[in-house]
C-alpha cells in the first residue's frame, strides 16, 4: 500500500460543504486559495474553526487546505470545523472521545433535517387527502 501523505475529510453545516486536507507542515491554513484571516474576517468565525485544533493541541504540525462552498460565513465556518474534527479523528482515532464530548463530531446531521411535506398532503396524514366532489 502507498504511504499516506495527507488526510482528507468532509464536513457539512446547514447548506455549506467543506473539504479539508491535512498535510505535515508549519500551521498555515488556506481557505479557497486565500489566507485564513482574509477569508474569515471576523474573529468569532476564526475561533470557531480553530476550536478542534486547540482542543487537541494539533495546530502547528499541519498545513490545512480547505475548499468550502455554499451557505454564509457562519455556516462555512461550522462546516470547516466539522471537517477538521473528522480529519483529526482519521489522523488519530484516540482523539474521537474528546472531540465527541466537546460536540465537534456530530453523528449524522442530514438525518436531523426536517422532512418536507409535499404539496397537497395533509400534515397529519400519511396519505393524500381525498377531495370531496361536492356530491
Amino acid at each position: 500500500m502507498a504511504e499516506q501523505t495527507g488526510i482528507q475529510a468532509t464536513g457539512k453545516r446547514k447548506s455549506a460543504i467543506a473539504r479539508v486536507y491535512l498535510r505535515p507542515g508549519n500551521g498555515r491554513i488556506i481557505v479557497n486559495q486565500r489566507e485564513f484571516e482574509d477569508y474569515f474576517p471576523m474573529e468569532t468565525t476564526r475561533n470557531l474553526v480553530r476550536k478542534p485544533l486547540l482542543l487537541v493541541n494539533a495546530g502547528p504540525e499541519f498545513d490545512i487546505l480547505v475548499n468550502v462552498r455554499g451557505g454564509g460565513l457562519e455556516g462555512q465556518a461550522g462546516a470547516v470545523k466539522h471537517a477538521l474534527s473528522r480529519a483529526l479523528i482519521l489522523f488519530n482515532p484516540e482523539l474521537r472521545p474528546a472531540l465527541k464530548k466537546a460536540g465537534f463530531s456530530p453523528g449524522r446531521p442530514h438525518q436531523r433535517a426536517e422532512e418536507i411535506r409535499p404539496p397537497g398532503r395533509s400534515p397529519r396524514l400519511s396519505v393524500f387527502q381525498a377531495l370531496n366532489s361536492g356530491q
